[in-house]
C-alpha cells in the first residue's frame, strides 16, 4: 500500500490564533501530526510515502529532509492553490495500484485506521473506500448519501433529511481515479469535493467506511480537542 499526505496548507487560522509552529510540526501529546500520520502508516502495510508541502514552509522542508524512515518518504515542495491541486501534483510521482490519500490535520482513531486499511487492501470491486463519520463538528461539512450497502451516491453540500455521515479525509482509491482528476483539473475544477462528486459522474464504484470520529485541527482550540481524542484511545 502507497500513502499520501497533503500539507500544503498555509495554515492560516491556527497562525492567527496564536500558534506560530507550521502545521504539520504541531504536537499533539508530544507526538509532531505529521510524525504521526508517518508512524500509523507504517504500521499499516506502507511501502512508500508521498508529502506535498508548501514552498513556505521552510521549517517543515527541514525537519522532513533531516530525518530516516522505515520505508521511502518522498517530499515535494510546492505550493498549490487547493488540496486537489496538490493531489494533482503528487499523482504523477506515486506508482500505479492502490493508495490512500488524506490531509496532514485528519485526527482519527488508530485502532479504526487499520481494520479499514485492510478491508481496502482485500476490497475486489470498489475504485475506492471512503473514510465517513456520523460525528459532524466540521465547519462545512461534506454530506455523504449511501444506500443500505455504503455504495455511495452522491457528494452534498448541504444537510438534508435522512443524512448521516460526512466525508471524513482519508480516502482510499485505485489507480482508476486518476484520469478522472486529470480531467477535473483540466475543466478548471478546484477543491477535493469536486473532484470526488466528479469520481461518482464518470461511473466509478465508491464506498463508505464508517468510522467513530475524525477531526480536524483547524483551530488553536481543535489542538487540545484532538489531544484528549487521542487519549481516549489508551
Amino acid at each position: 500500500m502507497n500513502y499520501a499526505i497533503i500539507a500544503a496548507g498555509e495554515g492560516s487560522r491556527l497562525l492567527e490564533e496564536g500558534v506560530t509552529t507550521p502545521k504539520p510540526l504541531v504536537s499533539l501529546n508530544g507526538e509532531k501530526m505529521i510524525d504521526r500520520l508517518i508512524r500509523i502508516f507504517i504500521a499499516n502495510n506502507a511501502e512508500s510515502i508521498y508529502i506535498i508541502i508548501n514552498e513556505q514552509m521552510k521549517q517543515v522542508q527541514d525537519y522532513l529532509l533531516h530525518k530516516q524512515w522505515e520505508v521511502p518518504v518522498h517530499i515535494l515542495v510546492q505550493s498549490t492553490p487547493s488540496s486537489m491541486h496538490s493531489f494533482y501534483a503528487l499523482s504523477s510521482r506515486m506508482p500505479r495500484g492502490k493508495f490512500c490519500l488524506t490531509t496532514v490535520d485528519t485526527i482519527f482513531r488508530e485502532e479504526e485506521f487499520g481494520p479499514y486499511i485492510a478491508a481496502f487492501e482485500s476490497e475486489n470491486e470498489a475504485d475506492g473506500l471512503f473514510a465517513v463519520t456520523d460525528y459532524i463538528e466540521d465547519e462545512s461539512p461534506l454530506y455523504v448519501d449511501v444506500d443500505s450497502n455504503l455504495k455511495i451516491q452522491n457528494f452534498i453540500d448541504q444537510k438534508y433529511n435522512g443524512c448521516r455521515y460526512i466525508s471524513g479525509g482519508i480516502y482510499c482509491l485505485t489507480s482508476t481515479s486518476i484520469p478522472v482528476l486529470h480531467h477535473a483539473i483540466e475543466r478548471g475544477e478546484a477543491r477535493m469535493r469536486n473532484f470526488q462528486r466528479a469520481l461518482i459522474r464518470d461511473g466509478l464504484n465508491l464506498k463508505a467506511y464508517p468510522f467513530s470520529k475524525i477531526i480536524d485541527v483547524d483551530h488553536a482550540s481543535d489542538i487540545q480537542v484532538a489531544e484528549s481524542f487521542i487519549s481516549s484511545e489508551h
